[in-house]
């Protein structure tokens, strides 16, 4: 390939190793997430709520970087399967509060050992997966700065 085109080359894109990491991350958490019954976009809702436990939808869009018309299914499956209740705050009607429900707060104890499954799943050192994480929030956090 001609030089001029050395920017097309996939191996010299960061978007290809990041996508492709991002599936593989995606598919070592499929078999332990399919034992809760959780897909990873409610698994990362899950976790979010087992820190706080009560949350407006706006927080829940804001902490995932997901479109409220993600979310929304979401909610709705986490709802059904009784972790989550949904409902409209009493100040404002247009807000929608998201609490964990005693469920919800049990299923926390089951999913203790996916955190230490995924740690074992990849050999970085604690350098390393700090590097890692701090330059990948580097990256979100600009995107974030563009959007207010």
């Amino acid at each position: 390939m001609d030089d001029k085109y050395a920017s097309l080359r996939l191996k010299n894109q960061l978007c290809f190793p990041l996508y492709a990491v991002s599936n593989l991350i995606t598919r070592k958490y499929k078999p332990l997430l399919d034992k809760l019954d959780l897909t990873y976009t409610q698994y990362i809702v899950m976790m979010v709520l087992w820190e706080e436990e009560r949350v407006n939808e706006k927080f829940l869009c804001e902490a995932l970087c997901l479109k409220t018309n993600t979310l929304a299914p979401l909610l709705k499956k986490l709802q059904a399967k009784g972790y989550i209740k949904k409902t409209k705050d009493s100040a404002d009607e247009r807000n929608l509060i998201i609490t964990l429900t005693k469920a919800g707060k049990k299923l926390r104890d089951e999913a203790l050992c996916v955190p230490e499954s995924m740690a074992r799943e990849f050999n970085l050192t604690p350098e390393e997966s700090a590097m890692l994480y701090s330059t990948l929030y580097k990256i979100l956090d600009q995107d974030r700065m563009k959007d207010q």
